[in-house]
């Protein structure tokens, strides 16, 4: 049995800025797993230094990413957090209380600090899809979960085959189809501390996100 009782998997694509704050407010016990997802940036080397523990996935993609690191992890909890500072992993603990009180899986709804500039495509999209997977899959959720928490076989055991930005709307869907409790839990959302976003920082990014989104909806 390892002595970590949760796995925090920190999916990375070019994340050598952010990370080090990121490892640094995780909760004390808490197992930092780093996928270097294709990094250029020495994110692994960086990952490495501030004792977390780093697998590779070669297969380009959050999905990907996110998978690999939920394989390798070794305790009975997982979370997953995006590393770009975005988000403080001291909340964490709240998820995974609120898992052991009976939820299945417990994901994070974004609320916005003061003076956060949110882009509005971002905001728009994930409004939409929201809406949708309530009205659809009758789930009470109002975020796509960048932050959530889990156990791990289970999780495994929901077969979410996306290996793109899909992946935690497939997520969803599964858990949905799977009679799964998804709680959710507010926490904060502010500015990345380094780096561009993948998805929200562009336009473009917004849109293959959404489009693909959709497609795990339908």
């Amino acid at each position: 049995m390892p002595d970590c009782p949760v796995t925090v998997v920190l999916p990375c694509l070019n994340e050598a800025e952010s990370l080090p704050g990121v490892l640094a407010a995780l909760p004390s016990g808490y197992r930092a797993l780093v996928v270097d997802n294709n990094c250029t940036d020495g994110t692994a080397d960086v990952a490495r230094s501030h004792g977390a523990d780093v697998v590779a996935e070669a297969r380009a993609g959050y999905g990907a990413a996110v998978h690999a690191g939920v394989v390798a992890a070794d305790t009975p909890v997982v979370a997953v957090l995006d590393a770009d500072g975005s988000m403080d992993p001291r909340e964490l603990p709240a998820l995974v209380a609120a898992l052991e009180r009976g939820a299945d899986m417990v994901v994070g709804r974004r609320r916005p600090v003061r003076g956060l500039r949110w882009p509005w495509h971002a905001r728009l999209g994930t409004a939409a899809v929201c809406w949708r997977l309530r009205q659809k899959h009758g789930l009470a959720v109002h975020d796509i979960a960048p932050m959530r928490v889990a156990r791990r076989d289970a999780l495994l055991g929901l077969g979410v085959v996306d290996r793109r930005s899909g992946y935690p709307v497939e997520l969803l869907v599964r858990a949905a189809a799977a009679g799964w409790r998804v709680t959710e839990c507010d926490v904060s959302y502010g500015p990345r501390t380094g780096g561009r976003s993948k998805v929200s920082g562009s336009l473009r990014g917004s849109l293959v996100a959404g489009l693909d989104f959709w497609k795990r909806i339908s």
